[in-house]
């Protein structure tokens, strides 16, 4: 099987994106935020693009000017602010990279991984190599959060670049420097990885596949999905692009007598329940998950309740001196204990999960 990192954490984000992505290969455009960050990468491996004579800042700018896209801009305010942006992050780079001061061996490096029998593809935005000899992998980010040293210790993607860069040159002895570069913040974020960390990473991605082989593709709601391309085929958003027509029920109306005995809190729960039923089987018959009414909208999630076999839990947990902790398998105090335990022991915690109900619950938000 053939993947690579960007696919796994389309899995992992959404899995219903993951299969029209790679499965079904629906073909959707690139976002504006998309086409900004393609643009920014390639301004910086002109930037560091080995050459006699480095660019000026000067270069750079005329460089990002020439490759830049006015077509995707409806808004001409929006364009000049996101442009004017560009400039500002490629000028603030410059200043603390002056491309001279750097010995890049790579751009845009391709890479193939074997694991098992799957193969994993990427792209590593730069390889430097230090002034101790050692490597050091750089990826550029430009979206605008910031995350945690620790996020940055534990990121997935550097994992699977170490694994890349020890597998093209194997016979590296020193550590290599992993780093993630925020551009829209001028920070890099830098860390290691230990021979445990990328046996755990090699075990994860066979964890992904196996999952992915079980083609069990739901819809994850997410931050995410405001940009996402696929809402027209998502279940999450389908009602918001289905065109008026004649209907035995009139959902609109249906939603807003729902959201107003909501928002009210009056306590006619017998006719919320009604409600609630209807909109229960207006979704199964339209094989939706959101539906949407007059600026409102309401999300059906699947509800799992799940109960634990006692001994396999007890078996985990008894070497470790934390069973005591968790005697009654109190669901809060047993996620306390799984965040202190390795990647293993929380793969078995999680084979001993049993389902014990499943029901369907509705949230009703206003849109933005």
């Amino acid at each position: 099987m053939r993947t690579s990192y960007s696919a796994l954490n389309t899995f992992q984000t959404c899995s219903l994106k993951y299969k029209f992505q790679n499965i079904d290969k629906i073909k959707t455009p690139k976002s504006k935020e998309a086409v900004f960050g393609t643009i920014i990468h390639s301004v910086l491996k002109f930037l560091h693009n080995p050459q006699p004579i480095p660019p000026t800042i000067e270069d750079v700018l005329e460089y990002y000017n020439n490759l830049w896209n006015s077509e995707i801009y409806e808004d001409k305010q929006e364009e000049m602010a996101v442009l004017s942006n560009g400039i500002k992050i490629l000028q603030s780079y410059y200043e603390k990279n002056n491309p001279k001061n750097f010995n890049v061996i790579d751009l845009e490096t391709r890479f193939n991984l074997d694991i098992e029998d799957i193969t994993l593809s990427g792209i590593i935005d730069r390889i430097d190599k230090l002034e101790d000899g050692s490597f050091e992998i750089i990826d550029y980010k430009t979206g605008k959060k910031l995350p945690s040293q620790q996020d940055i210790d534990n990121d997935f993607q550097l994992s699977i670049y170490n694994m890349a860069v020890t597998n093209r040159w194997p016979k590296l002895n020193q550590p290599i420097k992993l780093s993630l570069y925020y551009l829209k913040h001028g920070i890099k974020l830098s860390s290691l990885r230990t021979p445990e960390q990328i046996a755990q990473t090699k075990q994860i991605i066979l964890d992904i596949i196996e999952e992915i082989k079980k083609g069990n593709f739901i819809p994850t709601p997410n931050p995410l999905c405001d940009w996402c391309g696929y809402q027209k085929e998502c279940p999450m958003f389908q009602h918001k692009f289905k065109k008026e027509e004649k209907e035995d029920i009139d959902i609109k109306v249906v939603l807003k007598e729902y959201y107003e005995l909501k928002s009210e809190d009056k306590k006619n729960k017998q006719r919320v329940a009604e409600l609630q039923k209807m909109i229960n089987e207006y979704c199964d018959a339209e094989n939706i998950e959101r539906v949407f009414g007059d600026g409102i909208y309401i999300t059906r999630t699947a509800q799992q309740r799940f109960s634990y076999d006692i001994i396999k839990v007890k078996n985990v947990l008894e070497p470790l001196n934390k069973w005591n902790e968790v005697i009654s398998i109190d669901s809060v105090k047993l996620k306390n204990v799984l965040s202190g335990l390795s990647y293993e022991d929380k793969k078995e915690i999680e084979n001993a999960k049993e389902l014990k109900k499943e029901f369907k619950s509705l949230s009703l938000k206003e849109e933005k």
